[in-house]
């Protein structure tokens, strides 16, 4: 059901609000943990009834986010290809952050990734505006394991915000749950965390006891687990499901369908997870190990890049090496034979574009801007998580 007008309830969000929001006001609807909001569907909306609607939610801050007509649906995540504007507080900046997010479907970086994955071209962007959770804990959940498809959740956590996790900032951890019971866990280096600020997101580091410290405690795992299910059950295929925590309580960010083929790659190894020994690269030729994140075998010169103006340097087949991406470096994908990134973990936009690009990538490989020489010829394992020197063509 929709609403009449240019600002709807989040509750009566549908299809004409875009994908985030129709989504969450299923997960509403469920009586399930969404932060209340409306849907602002066109950015020439009568700014009196946008602040109206705005006072009816709780005091800043607010998070403001793109709800496109193509996003989080089942063809195309644009995971991180439309504009998100975090911890906004005042009328006046939530208006001006509403027009940014709203026009964000006409950056080239967004029309790019439709021309990459043969999507039309449409451009309305209905925007988003929520109370923002402000989480001292967060990330994102797929209902399947993304490498090999495997029926189990898996988990990206770290501190504060979840833009952490989603934008590739820090090495989450990594906690699997199988549904039959359960619980594996891989510690990250959570070297950073953002939290709300009183003009916005404020990035600061992490005490070292706490970096490699899980985020989730035993007794948290299992009900969050339960909660990604729930989403699963409700959409009737595998989410892609952001999340946060604050002050014990689950709150859900988004639930959108995994964009992703859910199967093992042409050439990798039968179970990304756990792949056999024989598999294993030899050690002499291995340069950098990372979290396995998309699937499949690259081979290439590296290219090191540490800042878009160094975008130039990158050719076709290139094996793209850097600290990590944030939206505007998505053209680079279309070129790029793998990516390489030093932070970053398998839920974070670079891996759920890589995969959609279907191009091997392999994240959080600490020390791949050292280790990895500009020109050298390497062989990148999406599946195993490795970067391997191999010998240059003749």
């Amino acid at each position: 059901m929709t609403t009449a007008g240019r600002v709807v309830p989040l509750a009566q969000a549908g299809p004409d609000c875009g994908g985030k929001a129709a989504a969450l006001a299923v997960l509403l609807r469920a009586g399930l943990p969404v932060p209340d909001g409306f849907v602002v569907t066109d950015p020439s909306t009568d700014e009196a009834a946008v602040r109206a609607a705005l006072a009816r939610l709780r005091p800043g801050p607010y998070a403001i986010r793109s709800s496109g007509l193509g996003e989080d649906g089942a063809a195309a995540s644009f995971a991180g290809q439309l504009e998100t504007v975090l911890g906004v507080r005042d009328p006046d900046e939530v208006l001006a952050a509403i027009r940014r997010c709203a026009a964000s479907g006409d950056a080239p970086r967004a029309r790019a990734y439709r021309e990459r994955l043969g999507l039309g071209d449409r451009t309305a962007v209905p925007v988003l505006v929520q109370e923002l959770v402000a989480a001292d804990r967060a990330g994102v959940l797929f209902t399947r394991d993304p490498r090999d498809g495997g029926d189990r959740i898996v988990i990206n956590a770290a501190w504060g915000l979840g833009e952490s996790v989603v934008s590739g900032a820090v090495v989450p951890d990594e906690i699997t749950v199988w549904r039959e019971g359960g619980a594996r866990v891989a510690f990250g280096d959570k070297r950073t965390r953002l939290d709300p600020g009183p003009d916005g997101p404020i990035r600061s580091d992490v005490p070292e006891p706490a970096r490699f410290h899980v985020c989730l405690g035993p007794e948290e795992i299992l009900p969050l687990a339960a909660l990604g299910w729930r989403c699963e059950e409700l959409f009737g295929r595998p989410q892609d499901v952001e999340w946060a925590v604050c002050d014990g309580r689950f709150w859900l960010l988004q639930s959108r369908p995994i964009t992703t083929p859910l199967a093992p790659a042409p050439g990798s190894a039968p179970d990304a997870v756990r792949p056999s020994a024989p598999e294993r690269p030899d050690p002499e030729s291995l340069l950098v190990v990372g979290v396995a994140s998309s699937p499949g075998q690259a081979r290439g010169p590296v290219r090191l890049v540490r800042s878009v103006d160094e975008f130039s340097r990158v050719r076709p087949g290139d094996v793209l090496v850097c600290r990590t991406t944030d939206p505007a470096w998505t053209p680079l994908f279309r070129v790029a034979a793998a990516v390489v990134t030093e932070t970053g973990g398998l839920l974070s936009h670079a891996a759920i574009v890589a995969r959609e690009y279907r191009i091997p990538a392999v994240v959080g490989a600490t020390g791949a801007l050292s280790r990895l020489i500009d020109g050298a010829y390497v062989v990148v394992d999406g599946a195993l998580g490795t970067v391997t020197l191999t010998r240059s063509p003749s």
